[in-house]
């Protein structure tokens, strides 16, 4: 499947299989994100993998969408490290091609993932469960998992309504 497929292809996905992604996956996820752009290649991603079935009932506690995260195989949190920061709008973009790479690569290896921006509300909660330093700041938590087996459809704008002025 080319990339511009796999972009088209993607969708989000909230039922999951009672299948294990491998740790195999989660590293070529994790991969996917290292290896995202960012400004003067700061790499200001840290991420958190969790597979424990007690910490993920907790983490679900702190969303309303928590049949997601209870549904999840797994759960990979990432975070926006402010001791690495330079530019937060930049970073903050940086983390955004970050997580994007990690769903393109989550959908090419045959799994589903939901990213989960709700639980944001609630990112201080998250971030005390986990145990997570100061210096790190919640941004998402992907839901991972095989999907549950239906046609899943999306719809999308017209592109001459998104684009507001075109110089040529």
């Amino acid at each position: 499947m080319s990339v511009l497929d796999t972009i088209r292809d993607r969708r989000s996905i909230r039922d999951f299989l009672d299948e294990e992604v491998t740790d195999e996956q989660i590293e070529q996820i994790l991969e996917a994100g290292r290896w995202a752009p960012s400004g003067l290649n700061n790499q200001p991603w840290r991420f958190a993998v969790i597979k424990n079935e007690e910490v993920k009932e907790q983490v679900a506690e702190c969303t309303r969408y928590s049949s997601t995260i209870k549904a999840a195989n797994v759960l990979i949190a990432v975070f926006l490290d402010s001791d690495v920061m330079y530019d937060r709008t930049k970073d903050v973009q940086s983390i955004g091609a970050c997580i994007q790479n990690m769903l393109l690569a989550i959908h090419e290896l045959g799994l589903g993932a939901c990213w989960m921006g709700e639980i944001l509300n609630q990112r201080q909660d998250v971030e005390k469960l986990l145990e997570i330093p100061d210096n790190l700041e919640l941004m998402v938590v992907l839901a991972i998992g095989y999907p549950v087996p239906e046609a899943r459809t999306s719809s999308r704008k017209d592109l001459n309504d998104l684009i507001q002025t075109e110089f040529k």
